[in-house]
C-alpha cells in the first residue's frame, strides 16, 4: 500500500470513528433513537410472522414519530457478538424526549400493544440520545 491510500484512509477513518463516538454538543444530531427487539411465539406460523408488521404500520400513524423503520435479522455471518435471536426490530427516531413520552401513552401505541402483545414472548427496548 502507498502511503497516500494509507494516510487517506486514517483520515477517512478517524473522521467516521470522530463521528460516531463525537461527544454531545451544539452539533450533535438531538433526538431519541428508540431501538426495540421483539421476539414472537415459537407457535405462530409464518404468516402470522409476516402480518405482525400491521403492528408497526399501526405505529407510524402516531405524528410524534420522526422516522419509523423494522426488519427481520439478517442472514449475517454467525460471530460471538451477534445476536440474531429475536424475530423483528423496530427503529424510530423522535425530535426529543418529550416525543418520547407522548408516543409511550399515545392511544395508537396502547391499542397496537393490546391488539398485538399476543405474537410476542419477549421485547427489549433501548433508548439513546443522538
Amino acid at each position: 500500500m502507498n502511503r497516500r491510500d494509507f494516510v487517506g484512509g486514517l483520515a477517512l477513518s478517524g473522521g467516521l470513528l470522530t463521528a460516531c463516538g463525537a461527544p454531545k454538543n451544539e452539533a450533535s444530531l438531538g433526538g431519541v433513537l428508540h431501538y426495540v427487539l421483539f421476539w414472537l411465539r415459537e407457535d405462530l406460523t409464518e404468516k402470522e410472522v409476516e402480518d405482525f408488521v400491521a403492528f408497526f404500520e399501526e405505529l407510524r400513524k402516531i405524528p410524534e414519530i420522526k422516522t419509523l423503520n423494522y426488519g427481520r435479522p439478517a442472514a449475517t455471518n454467525p460471530r460471538p457478538v451477534v445476536d440474531n435471536s429475536f424475530s423483528y426490530n423496530l427503529i424510530v427516531t423522535f425530535d426529543s424526549l418529550k416525543e418520547v413520552g407522548v408516543y409511550e401513552n399515545h392511544p395508537i401505541h396502547l391499542e397496537a400493544i393490546k391488539n398485538f402483545s399476543h405474537f410476542w414472548t419477549k421485547v427489549v427496548v433501548h433508548d439513546t440520545t443522538l
